[in-house]
């Protein structure tokens, strides 16, 4: 006689969670966002997969590299993509970073979680935490499998390397920017309170922040200068360089503008010339060679300032009532 013990549903032994506690909370109250941008992730992925196997045919049929491809090769496609990739850092600010904190303190979410057991700190950690490793993740991925498109063609390409399409989108550069954005975002959000107007702000923000990183991104590597003279062409080796500034000079090394000697006439122009004693171009630029330096310097900068902007949104959020 054999007999079978059945035990009640609260007998059985439940599988554990991978994730448990605060940690679950937070990602089941943005699960939404989450597969949206994981999803964003996995299509942008494999629609940049897509676009350089096209061009790898239309580069085939343009017999490249033998033959010398034109830039307009890619069309519209590039722009379409790097214009997107662009973006992609101010809409993780203004739709993930600055509601994140915002939303909570307008519906009362903020004060209800904070007076359970657990420490408004570690709700901060957690939210902050999980907002930030997403789109670490996101623009990681979407970097690296830009950047092993970009790379191998980017002679074709109708930008040079120097430009905001290029440059902000590959390497490392793409992660720091929207980090930096997002946090941004996040700490406008906890100042402001209420999330339209933390969207609003943090837009105008990143517009601002793009204009002053044009300008810095200049700044993240000493120039170079070459002299050669001034009947000459630049010689080929300088054709993927990017132009900081050009003169013309004497030979003892004195600098003019080109518009020094724009005469009326070339006769005119030939005497001033002669006048001054100008004999050479001067040349100075950024080599592409530099390219992953300025990349990661500038990454180091924008990631200083992520950290900065998380602390003081913490620091700000533990001491003030939400």
């Amino acid at each position: 006689m054999s007999t079978t013990l059945t035990g009640t549903p609260a007998d059985r032994t439940t599988r554990p969670r991978v994730l448990r506690g605060l940690t679950w909370l937070v990602l089941r109250q943005h699960r939404t966002t989450l597969i949206g941008v994981l999803a964003l992730t996995v299509l942008g992925s494999l629609w940049i997969v897509y676009q350089r196997g096209q061009l790898i045919d239309l580069l085939a049929a343009a017999g490249w590299p033998e033959k010398s491809a034109p830039q307009t090769v890619v069309g519209g496609s590039y722009s379409r993509l790097t214009s997107l990739l662009g973006l992609l850092p101010v809409g993780l600010a203004v739709f993930l970073g600055a509601p994140l904190i915002a939303a909570d303190q307008e519906q009362g979410t903020a004060q209800l979680v904070t007076t359970q057991s657990v420490t408004r700190r570690r709700w901060l950690v957690a939210k902050l935490g999980w907002c930030l490793l997403i789109t670490l993740v996101a623009c990681s991925v979407l970097s690296a499998v830009f950047t092993w498109w970009w790379r191998p063609y980017r002679s074709v390409l109708p930008a040079p390397w120097m430009d905001s399409s290029a440059f902000d989108t590959t390497g490392p550069v793409l992660p720091a920017l929207a980090l930096f954005f997002t946090a941004a975002g996040i700490t406008i959000g906890i100042l402001l309170r209420r999330v339209l107007a933390s969207m609003v702000a943090t837009l105008v923000f990143c517009v601002a922040a793009k204009v002053a990183w044009s300008v810095l991104r200049v700044q993240l590597a000493a120039s170079r200068t070459i002299t050669y003279p001034l009947d000459a062409e630049r010689p080929a080796r300088f054709d993927d360089s990017y132009e900081v500034d050009s003169w013309i000079g004497t030979a003892d090394g004195q600098l003019y503008g080109w518009g020094s000697c724009a005469e009326a006439t070339e006769k005119a122009t030939d005497a001033c010339i002669k006048e001054k004693g100008i004999v050479n171009n001067v040349y100075e630029y950024l080599d592409y060679d530099q390219m992953a330096a300025m990349q990661w310097t500038g990454a180091g900068l924008l990631l200083a300032a992520a950290v900065a902007l998380t602390a003081f949104s913490l620091w700000w959020a533990s001491r003030r009532p939400l």
